[in-house]
């Protein structure tokens, strides 16, 4: 005698998708914005750069710096570097902890400098109220 198999026959079909409802996302940002400003003098100016050393540079309450006490340049961030007031091309400059090097500008004796450093590594972001999130409908035909 030959046996037979039989098999389950089963069509599902999505009644219902799932629908994500709510949700609160909170980010903080902390920025660390620190300015800098120096004068420069002819010693800084090069033939092809100018370089001004940490020690060179006044902070914003006008206290002088320290070898290397400049900020390396953030990660999360940017630098902004003002001569006479005029915002430069980024790719113009060049920080270290060391010093500031402006590549190729015309410097003059007097001229001032403003070096402002934008550092956002302090922002961070979280859920304060997880999103809902239904479950699907799904019709079973057999």
């Amino acid at each position: 005698m030959a046996a037979s198999l039989i098999k389950l026959f089963v069509t599902a079909a999505l009644a219902n998708a799932p629908v994500a409802s709510g949700g609160v996302v909170t980010t903080t940002v902390d920025p660390d914005v620190t300015r800098y400003n120096a004068v420069l003098d002819a010693g800084m100016i090069g033939g092809t750069e100018t370089t001004i050393l940490a020690e060179d540079f006044l902070d914003d309450n006008g206290d002088p710096l320290l070898a290397n006490e400049l900020p390396a340049l953030p990660t999360n961030g940017y630098i902004n570097v003002y001569v006479n007031g005029v915002l430069q091309e980024a790719g113009l400059s060049t920080l270290t902890t060391a010093s500031l090097v402006l590549d190729t500008i015309l410097a003059v004796v007097g001229t001032p400098v403003v070096l402002e450093v934008a550092d956002f590594s302090n922002t961070s972001s979280a859920i304060t109220t997880p999103q809902t999130i239904s479950a699907p409908a799904i019709n079973v035909t057999t």
